[in-house]
């Protein structure tokens, strides 16, 4: 199953364009947050709306540049993945959306704590369940990264990922997790078995792939993910 990759469209629509063949050539999108351009939130909702005539699967979360009402539009077309989980072909995925607070400027900033309690649900399902293999077929996506080498990565002394939520991935290795909002942290990076990608801001051209397939033994295995330029 490949996945198209994307984050951090901040308003720049025609970009979506000059990605056509590579939407045909998607099972599925996965998009990070940032519909919106920075301090002009009413431009999300035409990007929004610009994305979902892209592709009919698409996994979503908003970005600290959405106003967080945008989760009922997000729901409305069918695509939000936001403190919930959604199954797809025995994929499941489950998202935060916004970014941790920092200038206290933008539409959807978050305390850590918040940001995190996102995922509780898949923790509940799996206490409630016994289903811990449920994680052998998750994937995260997160506006926000985790603190790491590369993908939070704003130069050599400035990393602002979230150092709970790194833990969180190491202990429970997803297959994958999809992160944006640090433009510069464009990257990919291994916790443990998961990786960890920051595709690069769509609004400068940047994009990724992820493939992921199941091996001999029925388990979930992500191929090396792959960053793109338009």
């Amino acid at each position: 199953m490949k996945f198209l990759v994307l984050s951090d469209l901040h308003g720049a629509d025609k970009n979506l364009d000059l990605l056509d063949s590579e939407f045909k050539n998607a099972d599925a999108v996965i998009f990070a947050g940032d519909f919106s351009e920075c301090f002009k939130p009413k431009t999300g909702k035409v990007s929004m709306k610009k994305l979902c005539e892209k592709h009919d699967t698409i996994f979503a979360v908003l970005g600290n540049c959405d106003p967080e009402s945008y989760i009922e539009d997000m729901e409305e077309n069918d695509i939000s993945i936001e403190r919930s989980i959604v199954f797809h072909e025995g994929i499941a995925l489950c998202g935060s959306g916004g970014g941790e607070i920092f200038t206290k400027k933008t539409e959807f900033e978050r305390t850590r704590e918040e940001l995190q309690s996102d995922f509780d649900i898949v923790d509940t399902s799996v206490e409630q369940s016994g289903n811990t293999d449920l994680w052998k077929s998750m994937i995260l996506v997160s506006h926000n990264p985790p603190l790491g080498e590369i993908v939070d990565k704003v130069n050599e002394q400035v990393h602002p990922g979230s150092p709970v939520f790194t833990d969180y991935i190491n202990k429970n290795q997803p297959i994958a997790v999809i992160c944006g909002h640090v433009h510069e942290g464009r990257g990919v990076e291994k916790f443990g078995q998961t990786y960890v990608i920051n595709p690069g801001a769509l609004a400068d051209g940047f994009y990724a792939w992820l493939e992921v397939s199941k091996d001999k033994d029925g388990n979930w295995r992500a191929s090396e993910p792959e960053l793109k330029k338009l």
